[in-house]
């Protein structure tokens, strides 16, 4: 037989070979199986130095890149009312300030010079410093974070310039139908404690400079400083440079900061603001939960199926889904670090459907409360919680923060490493439970933002107090 003949048989035989084999039949995608997931928490060093200094390393020589986490254990928490919005002022004045013998315009040009990423953030409990640079400026950076920890300069100028964008950003802040709710919502169940308290105009403006170098005087010593530094470098070459750059700041006696004692919540009630918007913003929540809680596995499981599952939620999946009465519906824990933080659900819904849609939340609060979750959802929802912790760290160096803060914040030390068992175990009897002694429907503080005409009559239907919450008038004679 010839070449071209014995190739064209072949080809024949190859195509009725293929229409006689059998036809696989279509697989929808949750009857796709995978191996299973595998994440193993990499090997961090901890060092201490002579004078304090707590160091984490994680070597990545993956790109030529060196980033680097400086953490002061102090916050905002305990800001007098009367100066609340320093914080953010402090962190702000870190990051373009100034710092050594540069001015504000100098370091900024400076760290453009090197392509150094730069930023800092205070929040409740801890005052954070960022920076991302270049594996061959490492000395240079090192000596950037020195002058910003131990020689900031709070230019007064920079000052007043982030003093008045607050003032401009609070004086809109109310235009937001979301950022009212989430205010009066923290107010409701904090009261007048540090995390239900707003910054006003005035106490942004009562804050000096003098009280950020207070701050700075009192806090940043180097046995309050958490380092983590992960990237392309040398183990030795790191901890000689640390040691030459910080050996020679000396530890102070230092006292933990203030943890100001919870008052207890403000009494149920539903808090109405008007706002002339075609959809009302809803918020409910309640005190929730802090990191030493026990039950936090099985509300993170819970949790998932009530309304942080997305469409896989029962709130999604009942007001939007089956009654196209919303575009989001959700619910979640904000864990509380050392304090109790809420639980929140919200939504957002045509003025008209405002009482629909949250009878429908409390509904299903009270459902999951009574009645046992399925097999299949909770299999759902422990899988979801296992994979999604696999890929909650997208680098090297968010392992390592993660760690840092873990630390810091005294969670257990096999935390990262048995989360996944410990959401495994959780059982269906497990939700019922929490759901039952953390989910208090008649607790609950409700808010609503939007247009009141649309559902005030309908209020009573709550059994609640009706408040209102009175929104800030743009000045006259400004334009909007």
């Amino acid at each position: 037989m010839k070449p071209l003949q014995c190739s064209f048989l072949l080809t024949v035989l190859f195509l009725i070979s293929a229409c006689t084999a059998p036809v696989s039949q279509n697989i929808r995608p949750d009857q796709l199986v995978f191996a299973p997931l595998e994440f193993e928490v990499p090997k961090i060093e901890q060092v201490k130095l002579a004078n304090g200094i707590r160091v984490y390393l994680l070597e990545d020589p993956e790109l030529p890149l060196v980033e680097i986490t400086a953490m002061i254990g102090a916050g905002s928490i305990a800001e007098p009312a009367e100066k609340d919005g320093q914080g953010d002022l402090f962190a702000a004045l870190l990051e373009d300030g100034g710092a050594g013998e540069r001015g504000p315009r100098a370091f900024e040009e400076y760290l453009e010079s090197l392509a150094i990423d730069f930023n800092a953030d205070t929040g409740s409990y801890v005052t954070t410093i960022d920076l991302s640079l270049l594996q061959e400026d490492l000395h240079k950076g090192l000596q950037v974070l020195d002058d910003v920890l131990r020689r900031p300069r709070f230019d007064a100028d920079r000052l007043e310039l982030h003093r008045k964008q607050t003032l401009e950003t609070l004086r809109r802040r109310d235009d937001v139908p979301g950022s009212v709710a989430s205010r009066a919502l923290n107010r409701a169940i904090y009261g007048d404690h540090p995390l239900g308290r707003s910054v006003t105009a005035a106490s942004v403006s009562a804050v000096t400079r003098q009280d950020l170098v207070a701050f700075h005087q009192q806090h940043f010593v180097p046995n309050k400083l958490w380092l983590a530094i992960s990237g392309d470098f040398d183990r030795q070459v790191m901890l000689t440079k640390l040691e030459k750059t910080f050996g020679d700041w000396q530890p102070a006696a230092q006292q933990p900061q203030p943890l100001p004692e919870l008052q207890g919540s403000l009494p149920p009630a539903v808090w109405v603001a008007e706002k002339d918007i075609p959809q009302t913003t809803i918020r409910m929540g309640e005190l929730g939960v802090s990191k030493d809680n026990p039950d936090l596995y099985a509300l993170r499981v819970m949790n998932f199926i009530l309304g942080g599952g997305g469409f896989n939620s029962r709130m999604l999946r009942e007001i939007r889904s089956n009654r196209g009465l919303a575009y989001s519906v959700y619910s979640y824990f904000s864990l509380g670090r050392k304090l109790p933080g809420i639980f929140i659900a919200g939504s957002e819904t045509k003025s008209a459907s405002t009482m629909q849609v949250v009878h429908l939340m409390l509904d299903e609060i009270m459902r999951i409360r009574t009645e046992l979750v399925s097999e299949e959802e909770l299999a759902l929802a422990k899988e979801s919680q296992i994979n999604s912790f696999v890929f909650a760290f997208t680098g090297s160096h968010q392992i390592l923060t993660q760690q840092v803060r873990l630390d810091y914040f005294d969670y257990p030390a096999d935390y990262m490493e048995s989360y996944r068992q410990k959401i495994a175990a959780v059982t269906r009897k497990d939700i019922l439970r929490v759901a039952q002694t953390y989910l208090q429907p008649e607790k609950l503080a409700i808010v609503l933002v939007g247009q009141t005409s649309e559902f005030e009559a309908d209020l009573t239907s709550l059994g609640l107090p009706v408040r209102k919450i009175e929104l800030q008038l743009p000045e006259a004679g400004t334009k909007e």
